[in-house]
């Protein structure tokens, strides 16, 4: 079991994956959107997996928060979400929030993550209320990502990046584009591409 790797960030890859290095050995790993956007080219990090054995493919799924893999695990464990689905919702939301949406029951804000519809919430609502009552988070509930910020000097490429990841995360390109517009539109900055994901992801779930 692979439970951790510290090492060097080798080659990040569309559209939420990275090579890690150490010890001489390459390590495949696929991320949700926060816990890619924190990671740096050719710098150091720690990721905490999840190896996950399929019958054609063994598969590592990393996270920056360990918190964060206890409730990936949690949700493959429900019937009917498989790991890429566990990944978009992770990617839409911090464990957090999805904490937070569980206990508050709701439906609503479930749905709102690509390929969750309204029978698939119900059943996620009430096989997790029991599944993440003992994982602790962060109870602010907050959208938080560590500030590792890549500066991107075009404004064109960040706003291409983003578009890019949300569309590989199941959103239209029409949607994709008009969140990324309406986040703009407040009158904000964006020098990165991870504050301006953090802003898109905020006006794509209604928060």
């Amino acid at each position: 079991m692979i439970g951790l790797i510290t090492g060097q960030v080798q080659y990040l890859m569309a559209p939420t994956a990275c090579i890690m290095t150490t010890s001489g050995v390459g390590y495949d790993i696929e991320l949700p959107l926060p816990s890619f956007c924190q990671l740096q080219l050719n710098e150091q990090a720690s990721i905490w997996t999840h190896f996950h054995v399929r019958e054609d493919a063994q598969l590592l799924y990393g996270f920056i928060d360990r918190k964060e893999r206890d409730v990936f695990r949690q949700l493959i464990k429900i019937n009917g979400v498989g790991a890429k689905m566990a990944l978009a919702m992770l990617s839409a939301m911090s464990a957090a929030e999805l904490k937070m949406h569980v206990e508050q029951e709701s439906e609503t804000a479930l749905t709102r993550i690509p390929g969750i519809g309204k029978k698939t919430a119900q059943r996620l609502l009430i096989e997790l209320k029991d599944k993440l009552k003992n994982i602790e988070v962060d109870s602010s509930g907050s959208f938080e990502l560590t500030p590792q910020e890549t500066t991107i000097s075009h404004e064109g490429s960040i706003i291409a990046e983003v578009e890019g990841a949300l569309i590989s995360l199941g959103y239209k390109e029409k949607e994709a584009q008009l969140a990324i517009k309406a986040a703009k539109s407040k009158g904000d900055t964006f020098t990165d591409t991870q504050g301006l994901l953090k802003a898109t992801l905020q006006q794509l779930s209604g928060f």
